[in-house]
């Protein structure tokens, strides 16, 4: 077993001010940290993204980083909680017990001897609270080994604290979701330029929501497929093929990037449009209902006057007229 002088431990960063936070904590108490950021299509931490984050958070404690995506396994426990949703298709419970697992299997890799975390009682509903801690740490097989330094003096004593591997004095009991006590400790402790208090999770948007059920029930469940219904309009023709129509010029960018040999991606030439990606399918009757929803948004006047770039793969294009379809 390590000494004193050598304890070594995971830590969970998103990036975010708390899991920044309980990173400064343990580096206060002479632990050797090494810390993991997990990795989803769900993030919405900032633009850059909690990678981008935890990237930064790891430089400034020169802290060695490992980045965990999450795969098929991932996206077969998003559609199939153990645990089941909150309020919308987010799968709290669960997806905490993945991360954890994956934290075991690394820190039992690396000679560390528990993981800790930014997680503060009562923050969320889902959860933080005792009960949905003591549910993750017992599925994840990591009981008692799981340390939340700004709410441990709320819970009760972990199998580091008893040990003496760190100072439960010097842990803190912080609770609910109000984050001034987050924010005054960043201050004491000069920690400055956090993006905000906390991350967050599209899965717990309605409208993204709806769109990832309807997704899984069309089988379209692949990590590309999902980065999809970020952007764009949606629309499910009759057949249930998927028509993305895009919203502005920025997203027009992105959903050139999407366009794949097994679709079709369509432009009104000539005045402001949309592009339009036709998702898996050649039937002359979903190439004529894009090409309309294409127009549409479009800053056309006349559909008569429309001439259509129509492309079928990266050196097949032509352009035709609404009506010829």
């Amino acid at each position: 077993m390590n000494d004193r002088g050598t304890i070594k431990a995971i830590g969970l960063l998103s990036g975010g001010l708390d899991s920044t936070l309980a990173v400064k904590l343990m580096i206060d108490q002479g632990v050797d940290v090494t810390v993991l950021n997990f990795v989803t299509p769900f993030c919405t931490c900032t633009r850059k993204g909690c990678e981008h984050e935890a990237t930064r958070v790891a430089k400034l404690f020169g802290l060695s980083l490992k980045t965990i995506s999450g795969g098929r396994d991932y996206i077969d426990m998003i559609k199939s909680p153990k645990y089941g949703y909150g309020k919308n298709m987010n799968p709290c419970i669960d997806c905490r017990i993945f991360m954890f697992r994956k934290a075991k299997q690394f820190m039992e890799g690396s000679g560390a001897l528990f993981i800790f975390t930014g997680e503060v009682l009562g923050q969320r509903p889902m959860s933080q609270y005792k009960k949905a801690l003591k549910i993750i740490e017992m599925e994840s097989d990591l009981e008692n080994l799981v340390v939340r330094p700004l709410s441990s003096k709320l819970l009760k004593p972990t199998i580091p604290e008893e040990k003496g591997w760190i100072d439960r004095e010097k842990l803190l009991a912080i609770q609910g979701r109000r984050r001034l006590p987050q924010m005054e400790l960043a201050d004491k402790l000069g920690i400055k330029d956090y993006p905000c208090p906390a991350g967050g999770c599209r899965l717990t948007d309605s409208t993204f929501a709806k769109r990832l059920r309807e997704s899984f029930d069309y089988s379209e469940d692949s990590i590309k497929d999902i980065q999809l219904l970020k952007y764009g309009r949606h629309f499910r023709l009759d057949n249930g093929t998927k028509v993305v129509v895009g919203r502005n010029e920025e997203e027009n960018k992105i959903l050139l990037r999407f366009f794949s040999k097994d679709d079709i991606m369509m432009e009104v030439i000539g005045v402001g449009s949309p592009i339009v990606l036709l998702k898996r399918s050649r039937h002359k009757e979903d190439i004529k209902k894009a090409a309309a929803l294409c127009i549409r948004y479009s800053d056309l006047d006349d559909a008569a006057d429309a001439d259509l770039k129509i492309k079928y793969s990266e050196t097949n294009e032509e352009v035709v007229k609404l009506s010829s379809l």
